[in-house]
């Protein structure tokens, strides 16, 4: 929004015309045309709007999404024994799990719509391995102040802003100990991971599912 000048340029034009009246007809000419000149100045100073700069817009912006989203390590995508292990659990990332684009079926279509074979082996062969993932909580279910079921998201985009990450940026997680809810800093989960499809009522819903034995902040 343009900001107003403190004083309506007519009204400023109007004083300068007043002062100009009242001085001495003697008076040097040359003061007259200073005196106009500055307060030209600072009606020009007065009257011009602020606007934030550019590159201050991009280093706020970059600022809120590193704050929301986990930090990306550089993975062989085509090779999982590259992957790292904390004991027997593969230590996995999203930039992993999601290094793939997913085609979303028609499911009023029919399952026939759906495409065949879109998760890659590499990724396939994480299925039913004790793995490590790191993530945001969204919990989705909470007994004794005990979370026993949550969404582990790659980033805080879906609780926090409303928007709806890829379907391979969440795994849906079943905790039978529970664990304490964590809320706005990543954690990690230890379980049973497992791979492919899961639709429920006809629907597809997820991709990936785990049995977590333990958490780590």
């Amino acid at each position: 929004m343009r900001r107003q000048p403190l004083l309506p340029i007519a009204l400023v034009l109007l004083l300068s015309a007043t002062v100009g009246c009242n001085r001495s007809t003697n008076e040097p000419t040359q003061s007259s045309e200073a005196a106009s000149t500055s307060t030209n100045e600072r009606t020009a100073l007065r009257g011009e709007p602020i606007r934030p700069r550019a590159s201050d817009q991009v280093a706020a912006t970059n600022a809120v999404t590193a704050t929301n989203a986990i930090a990306a390590t550089p993975v062989n995508t085509n090779n999982p024994a590259a992957l790292q292990k904390d004991g027997e659990h593969t230590v996995v990332g999203f930039e992993y799990l999601a290094s793939f684009n997913y085609v979303m079926p028609d499911e009023s279509a029919g399952p026939s719509s759906t495409p065949t074979n879109q998760i890659p082996d590499h990724i396939r062969a994480l299925d039913q391995k004790p793995i490590a993932l790191k993530g945001f909580m969204l919990p989705l279910k909470v007994e004794a102040g005990l979370v026993n079921e949550l969404l582990l998201m790659r980033d805080q985009s879906m609780c926090c802003y409303g928007a709806v990450p890829k379907i391979n940026e969440w795994v849906s997680v079943k905790l039978p100990n529970g664990v304490k809810p964590v809320m706005d800093a990543p954690v990690t989960i230890y379980g049973k991971f497992a791979v492919g499809e899961m639709r429920e009522n006809g629907y597809l819903v997820g991709l990936y599912q785990m049995t977590g034995d333990r958490m780590k902040e």
